[in-house]
């Protein structure tokens, strides 16, 4: 584990609490305006009979998804954020990181469609995207929403790299910053591509009064599937 990981994983063990908090009550105006919609949208364009959501956190979509008659399987490096998870219900929730995503082999089964939602937070997610290849149903889709490289850049360099999220907008209750990992769209599409990949639609949700791009929605299938 690199001390880039730990700092995350410290991250969302501090800011658990809080997290839950502002997810169940819609505190994020992107999310409740735009992006939560966004990736129910898109998993509901698709086969949707078993989903696997990977960084799921507090587990909404996943109760969302069941509500709309999907099977669920959340999984998380928080323990504190799949607990409570657990105790909302709506589906199957594991503790488990990148590491454990890759040894967890068929224990798991396979899925419709593998969703990371905000979930891609490291530098090195190419092992993971290589194994999640395997996870898929025939037809099966793998979707990505992220923060918009270009509405997330703000003055720095327009280039890979660490960046520092503070939480400064999510209010005062967040005691941990979490680093993540920056990527311009060129990278984001070279890197799924070299993984395996093949590029079926890409969106840029908008917010409905900015116009503005609140996220990046990316919706791939294996190459040569």
């Amino acid at each position: 584990m690199t001390d880039h990981d730990a700092r995350i994983r410290q991250s969302w063990q501090a800011n658990a609490d809080a997290w839950t908090r502002a997810v169940r009550e819609q505190r994020i105006e992107s999310r409740r305006l735009v992006t939560d919609a966004a990736i129910l949208a898109a998993i509901a364009e698709g086969p949707a009979r078993r989903v696997l959501d990977i960084g799921c956190g507090e587990g909404w979509l996943c109760r969302a998804l069941a509500e709309k008659g999907s099977e669920c399987v959340g999984v998380d490096a928080s323990a504190p954020l799949i607990e409570a998870a657990r105790m909302a219900g709506g589906g199957r929730y594991d503790v488990m990181d990148y590491a454990g995503l890759i040894e967890a082999g068929d224990s798991l089964g396979q899925f419709d469609a593998l969703v990371c939602n905000f979930a891609l937070l490291d530098e090195y997610i190419a092992p993971l995207l290589g194994v999640l290849r395997e996870r898929l149903n025939p037809g099966g889709r793998l979707l990505i929403q992220t923060v918009h490289p270009w509405a997330a850049c703000g003055d720095a360099p327009y280039v890979d790299g660490w960046r520092l999220e503070d939480f400064a907008a999510f209010g005062g209750e967040f005691s941990a910053p979490m680093p993540w990992f920056f990527r311009t769209l060129e990278s984001w599409l070279a890197l799924l591509a070299a993984s395996g990949w093949r590029l079926r639609q890409l969106r840029e949700p908008r917010h409905p009064d900015t116009g503005k791009p609140c996220s990046l929605l990316l919706e791939f299938q294996p190459l040569g599937g």
